[in-house]
């Protein structure tokens, strides 16, 4: 097959997905070309399978911004009849499915649209009256559409009422990247050999919650020896900036920024803490798992469908800081329970998110859609 792909080729989660989706089907042997502002991320090193067609919007005088949206569908339309592709596989209904949209209504019917909402489209854009239309509009005029998790195919269905089947396709990790490294040596100089190393990832918007990850760390660390990394740089940093400060965690808190490869920094913890106030998925707590470390999270949106209370992490209510620090405690204390639940996480990973599974799954639906 051949298959346009657009996604945010910065950090964040949905763009991870995208783009390593893109890769696993290249593998397999389809002709993959990223339609993007900018070159994803994670594409790193060149594969014969895969083409990057970059997307630029041009300001004009009769604008007052940039016509990004209308650049996309023209460069969408553009690819597709030059490189005759069979679909586009868009991640995120607003702008990437209605470019999408409009890109197949240039090209022709046999063009294939399938869209993939990974949440914020749906839980913030979804909140805001006069993008509603439009979002609708994107998914019901898609060819196939998806959602990462169950918990957002139910929040789609309730804002939207689409009358469009929505089909559940989780989000995954290649397991040859997210794997239990061997990182002693580097751990011996990172912490002390008597701390626990807690880590937090995330774009440190106040949706993720970052001062209750201090705040959960702080109870941690008044009882037990401990350290805490914090990954990723957001609006809310200044705010755990001056928390970390008046709590007096200064020598405790390692401040890491952005980092672009993560598998190793998670294989050095021994917890992931994650109180999301939303989390259509939770994907770095997948990641987590898949390097055998458990995750104190919220139980919101469809974390509960990725960490299992009680058996790979432990999960509370939004906002319960004293429950997640008695959680982490429990875990961090006792060897035995952290290493059953390392195995259960990893032994999960395998059977539910294994990229090749998820990569069958969208093989499938490609072949249904096209076959229509």
């Amino acid at each position: 097959m051949r298959i346009g792909i657009t996604c945010y080729p910065s950090h964040g989660g949905s763009g991870v997905v995208a783009t390593e989706l893109g890769k696993l089907l290249a593998e397999r042997g389809h002709d993959i070309h990223f339609i993007t502002y900018d070159m994803p991320f994670r594409l790193g090193r060149f594969h014969q399978n895969i083409r990057y067609h970059g997307v630029e919007a041009h300001r004009y005088a009769v604008f007052k911004y940039p016509p990004y949206d209308l650049s996309l569908a023209s460069r969408m339309a553009q690819v597709a009849k030059e490189y005759q592709l069979d679909l586009l596989h868009v991640h995120y209904a607003v702008p990437h499915a209605i470019a999408a949209v409009l890109a197949k209504q240039m090209v022709g019917d046999h063009l294939k649209v399938v869209t993939t909402l990974h949440g914020t489209d749906i839980t913030v854009l979804g909140e805001d009256p006069s993008l509603r239309d439009v979002i609708r509009f994107g998914i019901q005029n898609s060819d196939a559409v998806t959602a990462v998790s169950d918990d957002l195919v139910r929040q789609t269905e309730e804002l939207f009422c689409v009358n469009k089947e929505i089909e559940r396709i989780y989000n995954f990790v290649d397991t040859r990247v997210y794997y239990p490294r061997d990182v002693e040596p580097l751990r011996d100089r990172c912490c002390e050999k008597t701390e626990k190393l807690l880590l937090h990832i995330s774009n440190f918007r106040a949706v993720k919650r970052p001062l209750d990850v201090i705040s959960i760390f702080h109870r941690v660390a008044s009882e037990i020896p401990a350290r805490l990394f914090l990954v990723g740089e957001g609006p809310e940093m200044p705010k755990v900036i001056q928390r970390v400060q008046e709590l007096g965690l200064d020598d405790k808190v390692v401040f890491l920024g952005k980092q672009d490869e993560v598998a190793q920094l998670i294989s050095l913890a021994d917890l992931l803490l994650l109180p999301s106030e939303k989390e259509s998925f939770g994907l770095v707590a997948l990641e987590a798992m898949a390097c055998g470390v458990p995750t104190i999270a919220s139980n919101a949106g469809g974390i509960p469908e990725v960490v299992t209370h009680g058996q790979n992490g432990f999960l509370a209510p939004v906002g319960a800081i004293e429950e997640m620090a008695q959680y982490a405690l429990m875990l961090l204390r006792d060897d035995a329970l952290h290493q059953n639940f390392s195995q259960a996480g990893l032994d999960r990973v395998k059977q539910e998110f294994c990229g090749l599974k998820i990569a069958d799954q969208y093989e499938q639906l490609y072949a249904k859609v096209l076959s229509r």
